[in-house]
This record gives structure tokens, C-alpha cells and sequence, in this order.
């Protein structure tokens, strides 16, 4: 990969204890890829064999540019793997590939692997042993083996919204700059790595291609306990999928990241554009608009929508026919106008230190017969409830106990605020859990959803500070 114009494509060899294959392995590699690639790295896991003295003898009788490495102690699987995807980050190269030093995986086939993230077609490209039906079992994968997979990917297909044939193959090909923008260095160092790091592209909006690779199995030994790596697997996809609703663990500090839009009528947004579905074409300023995609559907109703927030994420200017960027802490600017007919604070007054000071703000910003819709999570909501009583209090990525939320609202805290600032009522709701956002793949897991929807919002409506996920509220001057 000399030439200017081709990317600079690197060979991580993941190696533990493979002393009697690792030469193999490597011999293996295509001389049309031999003279290409720009350097190999084989990284030995504090292996108890000769692995790190097989290396190095085939370092000093090979023409390919190897670099061997071996750790004072074992980093495990995942770990291993880390500093391999910071050592190709870090010597700039652009893709980076890995292998196995046990020979499991074919080195005859790691062309076709490379080439659609070369042409940068993909982010990350997966061999996959399932793709062509029955090579899986020629190639002598154990039936136990076999039918685990097939569960698994099709489990983890399910709840993450994906369509991979396979989920367990370990010949992987990744960009260097699609890794840069995960925080893969925060992973598990277990086997579990593999699946953390495809949830991690796949929430990070990257480009996964699959590529069928054929089956291997010979004398190699098999570090992976079956059962427990099955039971790690699926709980990682399981808090991916919770955490897309706001039930799971996340960073803590401001999120600058867009909103994801709850496409469902009996989301917070969905009631919200039904009240606004209502209004006659109106001026309605949308206090923090994220990307403009909840205001886009407004304006579809026919109102002049203006959106305020701390980031101007893309497109947002040509979703909204207004937008001010500002921090709401630091109150609404004069450029934002006045004399709104409907002012929307979707999910806002959690994520400011003096909301009452905003609220002030925002009624003096309406026209004289002019409408306040506010939505805020329930933090008297049985997930909070749990985690406090548990101890193990902690902010998510959403929901409400989101990582920017600095103010908390039960259902009659909300109500004396909005009363102390001179509103009162014109209607209000009480919404469940966003559970049919949730996006799934194949029949029975849709109406598992639905069915469990359906009994969140029948629990909502009989106590509904228990299960109400969040409070809305359409309020005019008192």
C-alpha cells in the first residue's frame, strides 16, 4: 500500500499461546497482499508458550515489516485487541484488520475483506462463516457451535435493530478513523469486546458490510466457556437496546449529542404535535430544538417554527425557519423575539440550573392569548425508585436520570413551580415508558413490544407516579 493514492492497511495478529500455529498463520498471507501491507503487528498476551520467541525468529526471516510485542501480563481478548486499534491509530494508518495466530481464519481471503473499507464503502467489514448456507458445517463448525451462533446473531439482530448473518466471527476489518469516533478503549477486555464494539458502530451511525469467509477448525484451543460468554453477549445488546429508551448506564456531564425523536403517539413528542395539531397556524418558538427534527414535524402542521438550543447541530437551520443559539442558563436573548402563540419546553426545564427563572422568560416571550407546553421526566418513576433503593443511584445516557438533567420533578413539584410562575392548566398528560419507539426485527418480538406497551400505559394510567415516564403539561397565564 505504498502508493499515495491506496490506504495504508495494517495486520493486527491477536496471538495467546499459539506457538505451534502462529508461522502457519502467517505464511498463509497472499504475496499480492505481503507486498502491500504497511506493517504487522503481532501482539502476544503474556502467552505461557514460546509464541514471543516464534515471532520474533519469523521477524528476522520474513521480508513482511512485522513489529512483536508481547504484555508483562495477560490483557485478555478485548484488551488485546485495544492496544492493537490504538498502535494502527496512533502509526497512521487507515484500515487495520484482524487475525487470529491460532489459523482459525483464513489469511488466503483477507483481500476481499479489505477492500470495501479501502474504497471506503464500509467502516468496519466482517467475515462471516454464515452467509453461504451449509459452508458453516462443511467447514466443520461443531453442531453445538453451530446452533448457538444461529441464536445468538439472530437474538442479537433482534434487539439491536441489525441484520447480521453473524455476530461471532472474529476476522474483522475496521477504519482507523470509524474507531477514532468510538470509545472503544472504555470496552470489556473479555470475549464480550467483539459484540460492545459492533453496538458501538452501529449507535455511532457507522457502515457495516459483511464479506463470507470460509470455515476452519483444527486442533486449536478454544478459550471462550461457552455459557458465560452466551450470557455476557446477550446482556451487552440487552442495555443497548434499554439504553436507547434511557434505562442504562451512561457518561455523566453535558450532552451535546442530538435527541432522538420518539416516533410514537404515545410519546411525550407524539402528544405534544397531537395539542399543536390542534392550533391554528401559529408562531411557536421550540426551546430547545436538539436538531430540529421535532420542530420539522411541526412546521409540517403549518406553524412558523423558531428553535433555541446551547449546539446548532447540522441541518437544523433548514429544518426551522428560525434558530438562536444559546445557553438557556444564561436566559433567552433578545434575538429570539417575542409575542410566540405557542412556546414548547420539550424536556428542557430538568436541564437548567434555575428553571423558574426560564419559565419567567418564556411567559414574557408570549403573545397576549398564548400557550405554554412543557414536558419533564418523572423522577418518582419506578426505574429512579429502583436505583435509588438499590444503591446504585446513577445517570444514563437518557431518560430521567439523563447524564445533563441538574433539576428533578415529581408530579406535584412540577405543578407548585408552574403555579408560583402564574400558569394554570389547560391540560395535562401523563406518558409511559417509550417502549414502542424501540425498533426490533421479525414478528414476535413487535408484538411482545406492543403487548408490553400496551400494559405500561394501562399501569400509567392507574398510577401514575409510579409508572408515568413524564409529565406534560399545556398551561396559559393565570
Amino acid at each position: 500500500m505504498q502508493d499515495e493514492k491506496m490506504p495504508r492497511v495494517g495486520v493486527l495478529v491477536v496471538a495467546y499461546n499459539a506457538e505451534a500455529t502462529l508461522e502457519k498463520t502467517l505464511d498463509r498471507l497472499p504475496p499480492s497482499f505481503v507486498t502491500k501491507v504497511d506493517h504487522v503487528l503481532v501482539s502476544d498476551d503474556a502467552s505461557t508458550d514460546a509464541t514471543y520467541e516464534v515471532s520474533l525468529r519469523y521477524q528476522q526471516n520474513t521480508t513482511i515489516p512485522i513489529t512483536v510485542m508481547k504484555h508483562e501480563k495477560n490483557l485478555g481478548y478485548g484488551g488485546n485487541q485495544k492496544v492493537g486499534y490504538r498502535w494502527a491509530i496512533d502509526r497512521g494508518l487507515d484500515v487495520v484488520v484482524l487475525l487470529h495466530g491460532d489459523g482459525q481464519y483464513a489469511p488466503e481471503v483477507i483481500e476481499s475483506l479489505i477492500e470495501p473499507a479501502a474504497r471506503g464503502e464500509a467502516d468496519a467489514v466482517f467475515g462471516t462463516r454464515m452467509m453461504v448456507p451449509g459452508d458453516a458445517r462443511s467447514g466443520g463448525m461443531p453442531l453445538y457451535k453451530y446452533v448457538g451462533n444461529r441464536v445468538l446473531t439472530r437474538f442479537q439482530n433482534t434487539l439491536s435493530g441489525m441484520s447480521l448473518t453473524e455476530w461471532h466471527s472474529g476476522y474483522r476489518v475496521y477504519r482507523t478513523d470509524a474507531l477514532a469516533n468510538i470509545d472503544f478503549e472504555s470496552y470489556s477486555d473479555g470475549f464480550d469486546f467483539d459484540t460492545q464494539i459492533i453496538l458501538g458502530l452501529h449507535g455511532a451511525g457507522m457502515s457495516v458490510v459483511e464479506v463470507p469467509i470460509p470455515t476452519y477448525y483444527g486442533d486449536e484451543i478454544c478459550y471462550v466457556n461457552g455459557m458465560k460468554y452466551a450470557r455476557q453477549v446477550s446482556t451487552e445488546v440487552v442495555k443497548y437496546r434499554l439504553g436507547g429508551i434511557g434505562l442504562g448506564g451512561g457518561r455523566t456531564g453535558v450532552d451535546h449529542d442530538a435527541y432522538e425523536l420518539k416516533y410514537s403517539d404515545h410519546s411525550s413528542h407524539g402528544v405534544l404535535l397531537s395539542w399543536l395539531a390542534e392550533q391554528p397556524a401559529a408562531r411557536v418558538l421550540d426551546i430547545g430544538c436538539s436538531d430540529g427534527q421535532f420542530g420539522a414535524l411541526v412546521g409540517r402542521l403549518g406553524h412558523e417554527v423558531v428553535g433555541v438550543d446551547l449546539v446548532k447541530h447540522p441541518d437544523v437551520g433548514d429544518r426551522l425557519d428560525g434558530f438562536v443559539e444559546a445557553d438557556l442558563n444564561q436566559g433567552l436573548p433578545a434575538e429570539v423575539g417575542s409575542d410566540y402563540d405557542v412556546i414548547v419546553a420539550a424536556d428542557v426545564l430538568e436541564h437548567v440550573i434555575d428553571p423558574a427563572q426560564l419559565l419567567e422568560q418564556m411567559i414574557a416571550r408570549l403573545g397576549p392569548d398564548g400557550r405554554l407546553m412543557v414536558s419533564v421526566p418523572n423522577v418518582s418513576h419506578w426505574y429512579p425508585r429502583l436505583r435509588i433503593a438499590s444503591g446504585n443511584f446513577g445517570y444514563d445516557q437518557r431518560g430521567p436520570l439523563d447524564q445533563g438533567h441538574v433539576r428533578f420533578f415529581t408530579r406535584r413539584t412540577l405543578r407548585r413551580m408552574l403555579r408560583e410562575a402564574g400558569l394554570r392548566p389547560v391540560r395535562t398528560r401523563v406518558v409511559g415508558t417509550p417502549v414502542d419507539t424501540i425498533a426490533v426485527r421479525g414478528r414476535l418480538p413487535r408484538l411482545l413490544l406492543r403487548w408490553a406497551a400496551a400494559v405500561d400505559r394501562r399501569a400509567t394510567r392507574v398510577w401514575p407516579t409510579m409508572f408515568g415516564y413524564q409529565f406534560l403539561q399545556e398551561l396559559e397565564r393565570a
